[in-house]
């Protein structure tokens, strides 16, 4: 269940982080809830989280998935397209994760 909440948490942090964007610095009431809402059931999921995968883990993947998602939001939505360096990054961020998830012991626990 560990990785299903991680997954749901990293949804809706991802959801919030883009209506963020959207709320116009909190003056557009619609997105300025939903960044609430979403902020507010991303922690409370990374809470149910940590009851299985240890903290450095779960916030390596939520860090590390949410700023790959978020760049995959913004250049959709709001054409904001990272340039080569920071595709690089990301690469790098996600060979982390996938690093920590295959061969790490901590990551079993």
């Amino acid at each position: 269940m560990g990785y299903l909440y991680l997954a749901m948490a990293i949804t809706a942090e991802v959801i919030a982080t883009s209506a963020l964007k959207a709320s116009e610095e909190f003056t557009r009431l619609i997105p300025s809830i939903v960044v609430i809402l979403g902020y507010g059931a991303a922690f409370y999921l990374l809470s149910l989280v940590l009851k299985t995968i240890p903290v450095g883990v779960a916030y390596a993947i939520w860090a590390g998935m949410g700023i790959v998602l978020i760049a995959i939001v913004a250049a959709i939505m709001f054409k904001q397209v990272p340039d080569l360096p920071a595709i690089i990054g990301m690469v790098l961020i996600v060979s982390g994760v996938i690093v920590i998830n295959v061969f790490s012991k901590t990551a079993s626990h």
